[in-house]
């Protein structure tokens, strides 16, 4: 399997040197566009995070006062009418009505689009509820959707109960939904600091979203071909993320082996059918060290799972790697019961 890894690695590196540098400003208008949506007060922490070249970030909420605070290329407040701009009152009942009544602004801002992340957080009432809805439209609209979204700590029950619900309802649209689960974010020993958790969730979404769009968009060290992506993300199952760091000088090896150990939600990847993989480090980080981890992260999936991947450098992070794995298609009991 070793070489056959290696050979499909070769292959990638070939067919995908040429597009280093090949953006220019004549080629902008034809970029794939990219839409980042965030679905109530979580979501929209995300979004407010967020910078991303190539993509469009889109504010929805139902509390006008968060609103006004959220940085955003477009903000929508959804549902005047229902909710007179105080929220959902922790109901997703009243969430999804709410982006129900907004479906029309929704399609419009969500026309044209080829891949639409939708971010929030499972537990509340607008983004519980809204979050489906949203990713409904954008796949109605023929995009590809990749939702990203928190989980509420064990403590925290009646959000717990709320969130399955939440989840089952993201299923039912699309199996990319890559759930992040607080209770990993943390060591469970420490104390949780209030808001430590969520400040974390926000800097793994936004940095996911921002990680994967620029690779398609923007030049890269490798850039993600959008038609292996598509292919990956229609995996039936379920997704689960990794996310590791480690020295670069640990070498491959060292950063496969934490990117594994740190799954963000309890699923077991073995069985996945796709994995879309990132690389990110600093300028010291070289084509041959990401060829080296992706070979590595994929001998540990099935030979016949799709991969695609990318990996793209940043200043101010020299020395390190990061290498963020989403694995879909995979087949677990985790799932809940009502898309099953």
């Amino acid at each position: 399997m070793r070489d056959s890894v290696n050979e499909a690695l070769k292959n990638a590196r070939s067919e995908r040197e040429p597009i280093e540098g090949a953006f220019n400003k004549e080629d902008a208008d034809n970029r794939p566009r990219i839409a980042i949506v965030g679905c109530g007060g979580a979501g929209n922490n995300t979004i407010n995070r967020l910078r991303v070249t190539g993509a469009e970030t889109i504010a929805v909420d139902t509390d006008r006062q968060h609103l006004d605070t959220v940085q955003a290329d477009r903000r929508f407040l959804i549902a005047r009418s229902l909710t007179k701009g105080l929220g959902a009152g922790g109901s997703p009942e009243i969430g999804r009505r709410a982006d129900e009544m907004g479906r029309a602004v929704l399609e419009r801002a969500l026309e044209d689009t080829v891949l639409c992340f939708v971010t929030a957080g499972l537990g509340g009432g607008t983004g519980t509820g809204a979050a489906p809805v949203v990713a409904q439209i954008a796949k109605d609209q023929g995009a590809t959707v990749i939702v990203l979204v928190g989980y509420p700590f064990n403590e925290e029950t009646a959000r717990l109960v709320r969130a399955e619900e939440g989840l089952a309802a993201l299923y039912r649209v699309t199996g990319s939904v890559v759930v992040l689960d607080n209770n990993r974010l943390q060591p469970r020993k420490q104390p949780r600091l209030p808001g430590a958790g969520f400040t974390a969730m926000d800097r793994l979404i936004a940095g996911t979203a921002k990680a994967i769009s620029e690779a398609i968009v923007e030049p890269s060290l490798i850039n993600i071909d959008f038609d292996d992506l598509r292919t990956v993300t229609a995996k039936e199952g379920v997704a689960v993320m990794h996310v590791g760091d480690a020295d670069l000088g640990s070498g491959a090896r060292g950063a496969v082996r934490d990117c594994l150990s740190h799954p963000m939600f309890d699923i077991d990847f073995h069985g996945a059918t796709g994995a879309l993989i990132h690389i990110t480090g600093g300028s010291d980080l070289t084509l041959e060290a990401t060829e080296e981890i992706v070979s590595e992260l994929v001998w540990e999936l099935d030979p016949m799972t799709d991969v695609t991947w990318g990996a793209r450098t940043e200043s101010g992070v020299e020395g390190r790697v990061r290498v963020v794995a989403i694995m879909t298609g995979i087949r677990s009991s985790r799932i809940p019961r009502a898309t099953r």
